[in-house]
């Protein structure tokens, strides 16, 4: 492995932290013995162009500094190349790297982790999610969760995660089921009513909502988690438990395993690291060991 590492940073993540988690990160990989060049770009194409071009100049490594956001970015870098994928985690959900065991919102102890890592050659193969060339490691989201995004983008009032909290609260003021057609591998089509579907690589999105528990990184299957047809208090009562990921066992819940997902479904955009993807129907395949990532 070359000496140089790449630190792919997303100044505005976390407002501001990932700015600020930089410095700690690049001297965590200098006093390694690393050196370290940093790549920002004016904006997210911008960005991942740079990326893409350090990643087939030879970089030793590329270390995403941001959220789940900047790490989605740095897979489409990645994915499918010899390059290790280090994260400090410093965004807003994080999830990405709480499913590989990271240090989160700590970005000294991360870049530590990584350095180490990178140093001792302690590199592993991960699956990743693929949805017509784009590339997610954790969740792709459809469904009341995806409505819930969708409103809060279009919103310019308040900012935050406050957003996000009134959208909800509308979103819950006009649930309803939606119609999907969801087609497994092995070619069976499910008809179902469902209040939202998850397809998990990983077990987490939305900073800590397991929403798919079972998810193993390294199974070559997605977890898709569906819950049916609920009421706003059978979803209010439900809701809390997906932090411990015992949602699972409500009569409403179901969970299949597969490798290959097809969602259809009128009206629903499909979200995928927190990240839209386009409106279904969309088809997700689980690529095994997809990418190389440095970690504990």
């Amino acid at each position: 492995m070359t000496s140089e590492i790449t630190l792919f940073v997303n100044p505005a993540a976390g407002s501001g932290r990932g700015a600020r988690a930089a410095q700690p990160a690049a001297s965590a990989l200098r006093a390694a013995g690393f050196s370290v060049r940093t790549v920002l770009g004016e904006n997210a194409e911008d960005a991942l162009a740079r990326a893409r071009d350090a990643v087939k100049s030879g970089t030793g490594a590329l270390v995403a500094v941001g959220g789940d956001g900047m790490a989605n970015l740095a897979l489409q870098a990645v994915a499918g190349t010899s390059t290790p994928l280090g994260l400090v985690a410093v965004g807003t959900g994080n999830d990405f790297a709480r499913a590989l065991g990271l240090p989160v919102r700590d970005p000294a102890a991360a870049g530590r982790v990584v350095a180490e890592a990178l140093k001792e050659a302690r590199l592993r193969d991960i699956d990743l999610g693929r949805v017509a060339g784009t590339w997610f490691g954790t969740v792709l989201a459809s469904g009341f969760d995806s409505r819930v995004n969708d409103r809060g983008n279009r919103m310019r009032w308040p900012t935050g995660r406050f957003r996000y909290d009134l959208a909800m609260l509308a979103e819950l003021a006009a649930l309803r089921p939606f119609p999907y057609r969801v087609t497994l591998d092995d070619g069976e089509v499910r008809d179902v009513e469902a209040t939202l579907v998850a397809v998990g690589n990983g077990p987490s999105y939305g900073g800590g909502m397991r929403i798919c528990p079972g998810a193993d990184l390294t199974d070559g299957l997605f977890d898709v988690t569906v819950v049916g047809a609920c009421s706003r208090t059978t979803l209010l009562r439900v809701f809390p438990r997906v932090y411990k990921g015992t949602h699972v066992g409500h009569p409403e819940v179901t969970v299949h395993r597969a490798a290959r997902v097809e969602l259809a479904a009128e009206g629903i955009t499909g979200y995928a690291d927190g990240e839209p993807l386009g409106p279904l129907p969309l088809t997700a395949e689980c690529v095994p060991g997809a990418v190389r990532v440095a970690g504990p």
